[in-house]
């Protein structure tokens, strides 16, 4: 009698390994993304000195990465869809590498700025091919909370414009800042080459993609458009537009200024608070992911955290006390997490096949939103202090009701339809 052979063994699940090491390796170029984002707070008082700037000029010298990375963002998500994730960033951050020399040998404000610009262009893909790439290869239902671990990872990069950043301003210079920032962007340029290879979509998929006539420049262009026709995508652009730009305008320009001359904070003293600003927006996205009370009470959870960030904003410009201006970012950098809901609100909010597009709409609000908000807050604290008054109150006020705004219109404006997908 011959023994019998015992069952074959259950097909093993795929392994999620390989994806999440390339996640990380993209993550690396998100990071630096918020680095370069949030260098304005320290390195604020040195360029004032070196080029006599105003206020409106550096809240101008702050937007111009945002503006550039904002409005790239549309091209950027045509990028993903025409010629993939890694060919995408790998060709834009070189220009950002290239932004961050020249800022280093800027001798007027005018090439500075144009530093800026070139550093938003070449950072444009850097969070918008992670959300993709999430989305993409990575369960559905856990969107929110790899999302929010993956903004946590890339939050690192504001941990080098804290303390870090301020120690080597004042040991050397500003410039030695972006030259470092540089170095850094050209190793996570070789990260992704070296490690990022997108999977293969399912066989499924592939043939439909086959049976599709390759899609042209200006078709998906406007299907871009066609996005801005959907009722609810104004209600979700408006909020996007102020929530994130409400924390990067705290922590990436008006922070160390507020610090130094409100109280007489040393450099490395205001490093001190803003790193540990930046932490405590490092724990949070992931809380916010964990609990993500899902599409049935999403939108009101999101309304909710707008108003109490307002609230806290409003409390940072009213009081002048040393507890309160360093105690409010820390609490500004906690509650920032909940910006999370809002990328599973998006991906709820249109089907399957635009959501790539959808999402690099929301990005596109999101950082022009930035740009507008450090523009319109550097004007208004020249305003404030040509009338007199304490710049710092008027613009944590403009912050304020701004995103008092962004809240009611996200609420009375057309919510989104009822999908079949989660």
């Amino acid at each position: 009698m011959q023994p019998t052979e015992p069952p074959p063994a259950p097909l093993a699940a795929p392994s999620l390994r390989p994806v999440f090491v390339m996640l990380f390796a993209l993550t690396t170029a998100f990071a630096l993304s918020q680095a370069y984002r949030t260098v304005a707070t320290l390195m604020a008082a040195p360029l004032q000195a070196d080029f006599h700037l105003s206020a409106q000029a550096l809240g101008l010298f702050a937007g111009a990465f945002h503006f550039a990375f904002g409005a790239m963002q549309l091209f950027m998500g045509i990028g993903i869809d025409l010629h993939g994730i890694r060919r995408t960033v790998l060709t834009a951050f070189p220009i950002a590498i290239a932004g961050s020399a020249l800022s280093a040998l800027a001798t007027s404000y005018g090439a500075l700025v144009l530093g800026q610009v070139l550093i938003g262009i070449g950072c444009a893909p850097a969070f918008l091919v992670c959300t993709v790439f999430i989305a993409r290869h990575l369960p559905s239902h856990r969107f929110a909370a790899i999302s929010g671990l993956t903004l946590s990872l890339g939050g690192i990069g504001m941990l080098l414009t804290g303390t870090p950043l301020a120690w080597l301003i004042e040991a050397t210079s500003w410039r030695m800042g972006f030259w470092v920032l540089g170095a850094a962007g050209a190793l996570a340029w070789g990260l992704i080459y070296a490690l990022v290879h997108e999977p293969p979509p399912p066989a499924a998929l592939a043939q439909t993609r086959l049976a599709q006539p390759k899609e042209t420049l200006r078709q998906a262009i406007g299907k871009f458009g066609a996005l801005f026709l959907l009722p609810h995508t104004l209600g979700i652009v408006l909020l996007a537009a102020v929530g994130y730009a409400s924390f990067i305008s705290l922590r990436g320009l008006w922070l160390g200024p507020l610090l130094i001359e409100r109280h007489g904070f040393s450099l490395v003293q205001s490093g001190n608070v803003a790193l540990v600003m930046s932490l405590a927006s490092l724990i949070s996205p992931p809380l916010f992911g964990r609990f993500d009370p899902g599409p049935a009470h999403r939108r009101r959870w999101i309304v909710g955290f707008t108003l109490l960030l307002a609230s806290l904003f409003t409390v940072f410009a009213l009081a002048h006390d040393t507890r309160i201006d360093v105690l409010a970012p820390m609490a500004i950098g906690l509650l920032s997490g909940y910006m999370v809901l809002q990328y599973a609100d998006v991906r709820s909010a249109y089907p399957a096949a635009i959501t790539g597009r959808a999402m690099a709409v929301f990005t596109m609000a999101m950082f022009l939103g930035v740009a507008l908000m450090q523009w319109l807050t550097g004007i208004v604290a020249s305003m404030a202090s040509a009338h007199g008054m304490e710049p710092f109150t008027a613009v944590m006020a403009s912050i304020a009701a701004l995103l008092v705004a962004g809240a009611l219109a996200f609420t009375v404006l057309p919510g989104p339809p009822p999908l079949e997908k989660p």
